[in-house]
């Protein structure tokens, strides 16, 4: 089977989004707009995590405006807040496209760098993750508690799941299709912790995961809670360690092996 014939669209870009009324309108212009310049065939998922603001009705009048053959907007809405996972989780699996990006409504990665996770693809990665690595490409930086925070996260990360990244929570992650087709049904984890367990089952399902420095700025606004949300993250990570001792990810990696072998021998 040839994957060009079997997806319609070339890329999809998955916008997780929770009360971003105010964010979210400049973001789709900006998407579009980048697209349009590409002229290449592309969808764009705005994910709805049970905003108690104006945000479905924002994406849903965006997808209603005329846009040019080849790009569309689509609005999806989860059942409730359930989270960042589910929405990325949700978007992805209901994706069309070859290449899958999830990116965060407020662009703190510009749109623009995905060209960078793409060559990582183009050189047989299955999975390109972008870091906050190097400090020349941040253009406004966090704050040092929230710094420190995440660097103490990660150490935790590549202490418990051996993964060994330098961030594995920028919120800009493109993957093949076949990729996320394997990864995203085994997904357990639902909020913020949920990206440790993404590269986790990339790693149990054999796929090749490059790390690539993108620019980044930190934008104001963001949902997380560093006590509750922090500590729940910490948990999670705790959770995928459990998970992988009592062997829930095992029947995952089998499944993956054998999808992978099939969409390679139809390359």
């Amino acid at each position: 089977m040839n994957m060009q014939s079997a997806t319609s669209m070339q890329i999809s870009v998955i916008i997780p989004a929770y009360n971003e009324a105010r964010r979210l309108p400049a973001t789709l212009e900006k998407v579009e707009q980048y697209f349009n310049e590409r002229q290449v065939r592309a969808e764009v998922l705005i994910v709805d995590d049970g905003s108690k603001d104006a945000t479905p009705e924002l994406a849903r009048a965006f997808a209603a405006r005329p846009h040019r053959p080849g790009l569309e907007f689509r609005l999806l809405q989860n059942p409730g807040n359930r989270g960042k996972g589910y929405s990325v989780r949700h978007g992805m699996l209901a994706a069309r496209g070859e290449l899958r990006l999830f990116s965060d409504a407020d662009l703190s990665a510009p749109i623009e760098e995905i060209e960078k996770l793409e060559a990582a693809l183009t050189q047989g990665a299955d999975v390109a993750i972008g870091s906050r690595a190097r400090s020349e490409l941040i253009r406004a930086h966090q704050s040092r508690f929230r710094e420190t925070a995440g660097r103490f996260f990660n150490l935790i990360v590549k202490t418990l799941l051996g993964l060994p990244f330098h961030d594995t929570q920028c919120g800009f992650k493109l993957f093949r299709a076949e990729a996320a087709e394997c990864i995203f049904p085994a997904q357990t984890i639902e909020r913020w912790g949920f990206d440790p367990e993404l590269l986790f089952l990339a790693r149990v399902g054999g796929l090749r995961v490059v790390e690539i420095p993108v620019v980044w700025a930190h934008a104001e606004g963001a949902k997380i809670n560093m006590l509750t949300d922090s500590a729940r993250m910490f948990l999670d990570v705790f959770q995928i360690r459990w998970n992988s001792l009592v062997g829930r990810y095992r029947a995952t990696a089998s499944e993956d092996d054998r999808m992978k072998s099939t969409a390679n021998a139809s390359r």
